[in-house]
């Protein structure tokens, strides 16, 4: 339906002087515009239009009325600035056409450019009738319609056209969705489904034109050695040799012209169509005259056998002269002798001599005849099917030399792999959619007006064949029963020369046409950058011109030649050229199915339909044609694709895959969401936290290393990481993150998608990841961060708070916890764990993740020689062999092979060394509550306070005794400055509280020490120590502590001696995460549980469960 625009004029008051003024700045501008656009700079597909300059952006729109839009002219020209680019964007040539250069009086050569004003006729509907039009409707036609009967050549005709049309109604309504440069089919493709399919079917595509062009060449020696000069030959029982050498000489005199000019091709094509021309008028003529008085082309059987009619020539045994019989030179063909009593060939003796019309005429009702093939093997003797002959053995070992026979073994199949060829050509008209005048209008009237004037020639002929020729004569490939004439050429009028002459130079014109049209589409997809090994080919000659890919295309087409048989390459070609047409058939359908917003196709008569039947005629004509070859083709296109899409360059056209998998994608998740997840399909989809340091790199790297080998690859993975501020001023900053990330996980071979949200503070960041993290049913269910290692140093209490309510957050979401301990020293993708195991220590029942989760690290071949260990704990009431059998039958019925074991905690009293690390903990609590410290006091305190106690515990060792592993390592020693600040801090602690808000905004005081006087206060401070540890050693002390906290620590400190002695030389340690206090007072004290736990082990992942069973023992 048109559109109507409705144009407003806008006056504004300004001086009419000045008017005219800003129209002569306006008219300059679009002079320089209009330069700018007719220069050599093709339009991208993203830009069509070039953008304003800015001169055009400072003065184009000076003016009051518009103001309200001023500050967006930079990104959104207005509607008339628009609208003029629009109407001087020239669509410059982009085909094959060489410009051709001029030199001026000064000897500067010029490139004269000009407008494309091709129209349909001359565009698109010529040079399509040029390329369909061939060698195989001169050369094969008439040996496919007397081997395969009328009514099969018909339906295989009509089957060939009918793909052709599908494909090119698919072709009509692709094209005209916008420009098609130059690439023809592979453009279309690789637009419409992506750049891996594009670049496959593209290489397929020229493949099909460079075989093509081995065809023709053929097709050309064919005509020349045996029509035109037979005495050339060079091998005279061996013609594929003469093939093969004089189609190597034509084929590089052929590349030669090429390679000189394609302007000198392009001049002769004109010849080359006429002559196409003029031999098919030249065969109606013949029909027509058939009728009047059939041609003088008589050929001779022996019984029903065909002969060569060669060096026959009279067709019969003797003749008599003046009543004297006389041997002719057949009866020498067959006899020993020329005598009358000389010994014959059985056959030749009982059987009769006949002479018939090879070309008995329109009228003369052989097309009854005709109705029904006859196949045979390779050698069967070509007969007339209503003639009798009496059998005799053939004495004669060349009797084949005598009969017409059949040179291939011949059946429906193999028929239609040699005829689909002549039926190809449809793209020619879309190759040069740069030099038409209207392409969106020329390229679907022409290429369709071409391919159905084609069919109805095919369609004509196939019956006029029939009607015309006897079978006999339509079966001989050569002509050899017409004294070696072309069969077809004794049809024609006024003469058989007029074919011979107008098919050779048919099949030249072709021949150059495709070595021409070969580099091209090759260049176009090595300037696509899509297949790294490609870019050589991308360059050429300073005019453009693929040097290198024409040398490649007449490498490849001499491996055509060296075959050195048309009726063996036909094949071949044809599954590249409908591997071609069923992926613009595919890409037709994609896109309409799809209702994508830029599928705006000016040609309206097409439908998904139409475009599956295409796309299944022309699947089905590859496995009626050659199953074996047509695998190999789609083996070909498949490596292509998978080499591409690991090694190609990332391209993004719009392409109609991508808008598939996002209408999957979208069904998919909607699908999700009708029924919950069973067990059965629950696997781990992590959210992962990653930290970032100052410069926005991540922090911990081995976080995906750990994630890539815990997924393999499968499963959903966010990767995310929250920046502090607000979006408004650190945009840049987050799109830099997501950069580095994104490159992390490329060096990491992390697979998932990554997420960098901005929040006012890292608490709300993490809760709202955790939240609306994912879509729909592809949401996280576990969430998997790194241990604040430096959670005491660090200083701010923000650290460790925010890791605590994160535990809380996913526990209240229900959703999996896996937190890692020492994430830097887990193991890299490149390494190879060869010995070692995974412990899992099973405490509590978390719905089987702690099972799962070393069976899938086990898939990956960094842990895959890893064993897995099973420890549980058994108290005093448990029976622990029994507790041994049950575990291993579980695992049994899991799948799961790992060695199972029970460690014995019994109950025993609680050691001193668990209620001074619970006293210590609870006096630190205490005191920070109680003193209004400032942040790098309280840091001081709690070191100081954590100093004194592992001093205390250290001298309660005995001498000799082994370390605990729960004993906490003394931190290094103190410079003179650190400790001689941390005792003048103690002395002036008693006055924080008064001095708190003169001293606030000071962290640390400046003084003068001395040696004497740190001495002295060194030993006044080991005074105050003791006395510290004399109240540590009081046990009613003791008696006041929370039990809760002793409850704890001891079950920390005696877990984590278990652990230790099991697990300390284990590759990797999985335990239970235990829960976060309900009261947020002891948060503190939750983390040094953790830390008591988690004491002397190397590797370790804290899991917690989501609170569902994520394993099942039934299929």
């Amino acid at each position: 339906m048109p559109t109507n625009f409705t144009v407003v004029p806008v006056e504004d008051s300004t001086d009419p002087h000045q008017d005219s003024e800003d129209r002569a700045v306006r008219e300059g501008d679009e002079r320089e515009l209009g330069i700018y656009l007719s220069g050599d700079e093709s339009p991208t597909v993203d830009s069509p239009f070039i953008t304003t300059s800015d001169y055009d952006t400072r003065h184009y729109y000076d003016g009051k009325n518009m103001a309200l839009f001023e500050e967006e002219m930079d990104s959104n020209p207005m509607v008339a600035s628009f609208l003029s680019k629009l109407a001087n964007y020239t669509n410059l040539t982009q085909g094959v056409i060489e410009h051709e250069e001029a030199e001026n009086e000064d000897g500067v050569k010029r490139v004269a450019i000009q407008v494309p004003q091709m129209g349909t006729f001359i565009g698109v509907y010529l040079p399509c009738m040029q390329n369909i039009l061939g060698v195989i409707l001169f050369l094969r036609l008439p040996w496919i319609v007397g081997t395969a009967g009328i009514l099969e050549s018909f339906a295989m005709v009509f089957m060939c056209c009918a793909c052709t049309m599908l494909t090119a109604i698919s072709m009509s309504a692709i094209a005209t969705n916008g420009v098609v440069p130059a690439g023809g089919s592979y453009y279309m493709i690789s637009r419409s489904l992506g750049p891996e399919f594009g670049g496959a079917v593209g290489l397929c595509f020229y493949l099909g034109t460079t075989f093509a062009g081995s065809m023709y060449i053929l097709g050309t020696i064919e005509i020349f050695l045996i029509y035109i000069v037979p005495n050339a030959v060079l091998f005279e029982d061996n013609m594929p040799n003469n093939m093969r050498v004089y189609g190597t000489c034509c084929l590089v005199l052929m590349a030669l012209v090429v390679f000189v000019g394609v302007k000198y091709v392009n001049k002769l094509a004109l010849v080359f169509l006429a002559c196409v021309v003029l031999s098919i008028m030249a065969i109606y003529a013949g029909v027509i005259k058939t009728v009047i008085e059939p041609p003088d082309f008589p050929i001779c059987l022996l019984g029903n056998r065909t002969l060569k009619n060669k060096d026959i020539d009279k067709c019969m045994k003797t003749e008599d002269i003046d009543n004297v019989t006389y041997t002719t030179n057949l009866w020498r063909l067959f006899c020993d002798g020329p005598w009358l009593n000389a010994t014959c060939d059985d056959y030749f003796t009982l059987n009769n001599v006949t002479e018939i019309l090879g070309v008995p005429g329109l009228l003369s009702g052989v097309i009854s005849d005709n109705l029904w093939g006859e196949y045979g093997p390779s050698g069967m003797l070509i007969e007339k099917k209503n003639l009798t002959s009496v059998p005799a053995p053939d004495l004669s070992e060349n009797f084949n030399t005598f009969y017409v026979s059949s040179d291939m073994a011949t059946f429906f199949t193999l028929l239609v792999g040699i005829y689909f060829p002549s039926v190809t050509g449809i793209m020619a008209g879309s190759n040069r959619s740069g030099d038409l005048r209207d392409a969106q209008k020329s390229i679907p009237t022409g290429t369709i007006l071409a391919i159905a004037t084609t069919s109805f020639l095919y369609m004509t002929c196939v019956v006029l064949f029939g009607a015309c020729f006897e079978g006999v004569v339509l079966r001989d490939k050569c002509g050899d029963s017409v004294k070696n004439n072309l069969v077809i050429g004794t049809l024609a009028w006024p003469s058989p020369s007029v074919i011979v002459i107008g098919s050779f130079f048919s099949c030249c014109g072709a021949g150059l046409q495709s070595l021409t049209a070969a580099p091209r589409i090759l260049q176009a997809i090595a300037r696509d950058r899509i297949a790294p090994f490609l870019r050589v080919f991308g360059h050429g000659k300073s005019n453009g011109e693929p040097t290198w890919g024409l040398l490649l295309t007449v490498g490849i087409c001499e491996i055509g030649i060296l075959i050195a048989s048309l009726d063996d390459v036909a094949p071949i070609l044809s599954m590249f050229f409908l591997m071609s047409y069923l992926f613009v058939n595919l890409a037709c359908a994609i896109q309409t199915l799809l209702h994508t917003p830029n599928w705006r196709p000016r040609f309206k008569f097409y439908h998904w339909t139409l475009s599956f039947l295409g796309m299944s005629l022309c699947l089905s004509l590859m496995f009626v044609s050659s199953w074996y070859y047509a695998l190999v083709v789609m083996v070909i296109a498949g490596c292509l694709y998978k080499y591409i899409e690991y090694r190609g360059a990332e391209k993004e056209w719009g392409d109609g895959i991508r808008g598939l998998s996002l209408n999957a994608a979208r069904y998919a998740l909607i699908k999700l969401e009708e029924a919950p997840l069973h067990t059965k399909n629950w696997r781990p989809q992590l959210l992962v936290f990653l930290n970032l340091d100052s410069d926005l790199e991540v922090k911990h790297p081995r976080l995906l290393t750990f994630t890539s080998q815990l997924k393999a690859g499968n499963g959903l993975t966010i990767i995310s990481s929250v920046l502090e501020g607000t979006y408004m001023t650190r945009d840049a900053d987050a799109k830099r993150s997501e950069e580095n990330i994104k490159a992390c996980m490329s060096a990491e071979k992390t697979k998932g998608f990554c997420h960098v949200v901005v929040s006012s503070n890292l608490r709300d960041g993490f809760s709202h990841l955790i939240q609306s993290a994912g879509l729909g049913g592809m949401k996280h269910n576990a969430v998997l961060m790194a241990w604040p290692s430096n959670w005491r140093q660090t200083e701010d209490s923000l650290s460790w708070k925010n890791f605590i309510e994160t535990v809380r957050e996913t526990t209240a979401v229900h959703q999996a916890l896996l937190v890692a301990k020492n994430i830097d020293h887990f193991p890299q993708n490149q390494e190879r764990l060869s010995e070692g195991t995974i412990d899992v220590w099973w405490v509590v029942h978390d719905g089987g993740l702690l099972m799962l989760l070393p069976f899938l690290l086990r898939q990956h071949k960094v842990w895959r020689k890893c064993k897995m260990r099973i420890f549980t704990v058994a108290h005093l009431d448990d029976n622990s062999i029994q507790m041994k059998k049950d575990l291993q039958m579980f695992l049994y019925h899991l799948r799961l092979d790992a060695e199972v074991e029970v460690v014995e905690m019994h109950e025993s009293d609680i050691s001193a060394f668990t209620y001074e690390k619970t006293l210590v903990m609870e006096q630190r609590s205490q005191m920070l509550k109680q003193m209004q410290l400032s942040k790098t006091e309280r840091e001081r305190e709690i070191q100081s306070i954590t100093d004194e106690s592992r001093s205390s515990i250290k001298r309660k060792k005995p001498a000799g005794g082994r370390t605990s592993p729960s004993i906490l390592q003394v931190p290094g020693i103190l410079t003179l400055e650190e400790e001689a600040q941390l005792i003048h801090d103690r002395n002036t602690k008693s006055h924080a509280s008064i001095k708190e808000k003169s001293t606030s905004n000071s962290d640390r005081v400046h003084m003068t020490w001395t040696k004497e006087k740190l001495v002295a206060e060194r030993n006044r401070n080991r005074e105050g120590n003791m006395a510290v540890r004399d109240m540590f050693n009081m046990k009613p002390e003791w008696e006041n502590l929370n039990q809760t906290n002793v409850r704890r620590m001891h079950t920390a400190v005696k877990l984590n001696e278990a652990v230790v002695s099991k697990s300390q030389g284990a590759q990797l340690v999985l335990l239970n995460m235990p829960g976060p206090p309900k009261n947020k007072g002891g948060d503190e004290n939750y983390m040094e549980f953790l830390e008591v736990l988690l004491e002397g082990l190397d590797r370790v992942l804290l899991v917690r469960g989501s609170g569902r069973e994520v394993v099942t023992i039934y299929s």
